[in-house]
This record gives structure tokens, sequence and C-alpha cells, in this order.
């Protein structure tokens, strides 16, 4: 018997087919732990995990064009985290909540930072949800911060907040 395992404990690689079943799972986990005053139980409730499924399929199997990517953090074999990249920003990124304060969202962010400067990004900026005080302190700690933009989405026929926050690469 061997003490070795054939996989990292932890790790970080570029998603692949496949991976958008664990990430549609991940994403809707997250959000409902994270996001369910901003965007409400009824947002919530509508949520279509096989919709979420078919999109990340695409974004992983025929990315948009150059400076899009998307980056899987696992533990073991298992898919507990992602960021999907779109040229100079980060797009989007979750950690399973059962998964969260293990440095998966720390691996992931600098996975994202390398990938954005080799496509040759001199800044990353991410949108943050109003209330997202957790979110707001993990980026706070890796040294982003908001720089003052905002916009307000339509979701679901609720209003939400969302302030931008970004750093020079």
């Amino acid at each position: 018997m061997s003490l070795f395992s054939p996989t990292a404990d932890v790790s970080v690689r570029p998603a692949v087919p496949g991976d958008e079943v664990a990430m549609a799972d991940l994403q809707i986990a997250a959000w409902r732990a994270t996001h369910a005053g901003a965007l409400g139980a009824d947002v919530l409730d509508r949520l279509d995990p096989d919709g979420f499924r078919t999109q990340w399929a695409a974004a992983v199997g025929t990315p948009p064009g150059p400076g899009f990517a998307v980056l899987v953090a696992c533990a073991g074999p298992r898919v507990v985290g992602y960021v999907a990249l779109s040229p100079g920003a980060i797009a989007g990124l979750e950690v399973a909540p059962d998964e969260r304060r293990k440095g998966h969202g720390s691996r992931l962010l600098s996975a994202a930072v390398d990938r954005l400067r080799q496509d040759g990004a001199e800044e990353v900026s991410a949108w943050v949800l109003a209330g997202d005080e957790g979110r707001e302190h993990f980026l706070s700690g890796a040294g982003m911060a908001a720089d003052g933009r905002r916009r307000t989405l339509d979701v679901g026929g609720r209003e939400v907040v969302e302030s931008r926050w970004s750093a020079t690469l």
C-alpha cells in the first residue's frame, strides 16, 4: 500500500469538460450561503442548475476569446471552487461554503493574477455585491480596494448594487 496519493491534496488547474457539474452546484450553494439577503429567496429559488451547467460547459469548452479562462480549485480530485476570468477582470470567484477558509480562494486569486499578467493585464478588477463583507475582507487582504465605481443590476425584478474592486498588477 502506497502512502502517496495520485492527486495533490489541494491545487488549482484549468477547468476541463465535466467540471461544469461541480461548478454549477457549488455556485448555487455559494450564492445561497452568501447572497440570500441581497438576492432574495424568490431569485434563489428560481436558479436553474441545468442552465448554469450549460453556461459553464460553454465557458470551459469554447471561451469567447483571448483573455477568457476558467480555473478550478481542487481538494484531492474534488472541484471545490472556481475563478472565471475575462480580459483584465475576475468575472466570478466562488468557493463551496464547506470549503471556505482553507486557502482555496487565495490559491484561485493567485492563479488568476498569474494568468492575467501572462495575458498582459496591468490591472485586475472584480465586482462585489453590496453587503458581501466576507468578499470585501478577502479582496482587501489580497491588496485590492474599492475604486469608487458602482453599478446597479436588475436581478429577477430586484435591483442590486455592486462596487468594483481593483488593484494594479
